[in-house]
């Protein structure tokens, strides 16, 4: 009680940049009287198990090797996820495939009008089946991965080593749960900001957590550095390479967010991180079968309902624009021609803008309504092997700067509809909603054109 009156007397008459610093200190001090009251009245009955962990710690949360063995960790999981979820995507999409087989055979045989199978078949049902057989089998993967490591005790080791950078930024803490959460859902993790009792860091969690891919974004990630930033490897090496730029994507919005939260702490949401003591569970052998069913119940399961219930709408949607023509140009040509000279600047193109607006609802559409601009089906469109899909990027002007550009937008840019509306209901303000929607935005179209307009200018393409 002693010191907790010294904290509230001294941040209150020492400098506001010097607070931290006092806190620092005292909480030391804490820590040092608890452990020696716990010497006294506790009695340790597995010392090898205690000793144990703080052998561990020693490692995981050092200053030297806390970071690269957290990396190595994130990229080990990238290469299981990656290399693991090729094969189940396959079988689940020419699964699909079958299926809308014998439904367009249904259709035919009662003769229903075709604008009838288009809408439901070709867009309702291709879309749905697109994002299933593209989102579940990563996921079937990373959310278990990631379950495991949170049971061993890991997690909360990331947590204290990124705990010295969001300070830093003057963001709280507990932000890189949140953003760990983000991984798999955006949504998700928008909601698991309440654990931040600060309003201003809380907000700050909430205005940077789009930042970090979710499971969304993964298959644009994973797909366009596997066939253009690995294409000239085979085999393990390629899904390594994959992993390592897909890596490198999400370090790069680490470091955006930590950016952007320093920006704004500095500016509209000025203060003080408030401080943040984490207690690190010991170490634990996790229920492995438990563990994996859960993962895959609880968090598997919800975010694909999510995705089938959101992406449904948007396929539908996707056909109609596709097939209502303008004279002798369907509307979604019109749109992609309006936006073509705004992408050219930023190393893309009309169809890629045009992808990533009507895929507001789902990122997991993106890639599946780029392919039936491209191919003027008026569907959303399988294509039978990665080569071939190459091949139609290919065709339509791609280079390495257009995909790396795809990658970096996709990373950068504006949340899902999914995302923004639970933003809205968290801080019920049209205002931090719009400001959640318009500073990704920004920042991607910025990062874009510095991009496409250095590789232009250095001869690059």
């Amino acid at each position: 009680m002693e010191q907790l009156k010294r904290l509230e007397a001294l941040t209150g008459s020492i400098p506001a940049d010097q607070v931290d610093d006092v806190r620092e200190s005292i909480v030391g001090e804490l820590f040092k009287k608890s452990r020696e009251l716990c010497a006294e009245a506790v009695t340790v009955t597995d010392r090898e198990r205690l000793y144990r962990s703080e052998r561990l710690d020693r490692i995981f949360t050092s200053k030297l090797w806390g970071f690269p063995i957290m990396l190595a960790m994130l990229g080990v999981i990238f290469y299981l996820t990656i290399a693991g979820a090729n094969v189940p995507s396959s079988m689940l999409s020419s699964f699909f495939g079958w299926i809308e087989g014998y439904l367009t055979a249904a259709f035919e045989a009662v003769h229903a009008p075709d604008w009838l199978h288009g809408i439901l078949i070709l867009g309702l049902f291709r879309g749905t089946a697109w994002v299933i057989s593209v989102m579940l089998p990563p996921m079937a993967i990373f959310f278990p991965v990631f379950a495991l490591l949170e049971n061993y005790g890991y997690l909360p080791r990331v947590a204290f080593n990124l705990d010295r950078l969001f300070k830093k930024s003057g963001a709280h803490g507990k932000q890189s749960l949140t953003m760990a959460m983000g991984f798999g859902c955006n949504a998700a993790a928008i909601m698991s900001t309440r654990i931040i009792e600060s309003p201003r860091e809380r907000m700050l969690a909430i205005l940077t957590n789009n930042f970090v891919p979710c499971n969304g974004r993964w298959p644009t990630l994973i797909l366009l550095a596997s066939l253009f930033m690995a294409a000239g490897f085979s085999g393990g090496v390629q899904t390594l390479v994959t992993a390592s730029v897909v890596m490198g994507m999400v370090l790069l919005g680490i470091v955006v967010t930590l950016t952007v939260s320093w920006t704004l702490s500095k500016t509209a949401l000025k203060g003080v991180p408030s401080h943040y003591t984490l207690e690190l569970p010991p170490y634990r052998k996790p229920k492995i079968l438990n563990t994996i069913l859960r993962a895959t119940l609880d968090k598997t399961i919800y975010v694909l309902r999510r995705a089938v219930i959101v992406a449904a709408p948007a396929g539908v949607l996707t056909w109609i624009l596709a097939n209502i023509y303008i004279g002798d140009t369907s509307i979604l040509l019109h749109f992609v021609q309006f936006l073509d000279p705004f992408a050219k600047a930023l190393g893309l193109d009309g169809f890629i803008l045009m992808a990533f607006i009507i895929g507001l609802p789902a990122n997991e559409i993106v890639l599946p309504i780029l392919l039936m601009g491209y191919l003027a089906t008026g569907s959303l469109t399988e294509v039978e092997n990665m080569f071939a899909l190459k091949q139609i990027f290919v065709d339509q002007g791609w280079t390495w700067l257009t995909a790396l550009n795809m990658m970096l937008f996709s990373l950068l840019h504006y949340p899902c509809g999914t995302t923004l509306f639970n933003i809205w209901k968290e801080t019920k303000s049209f205002k931090w909603t719009f400001l959640s929607f318009a500073i990704p935005t920004a920042i991607a179209i910025l990062v874009t054109f510095i991009v496409a307009q250095a590789a232009r200018a250095l001869g690059w393409v």
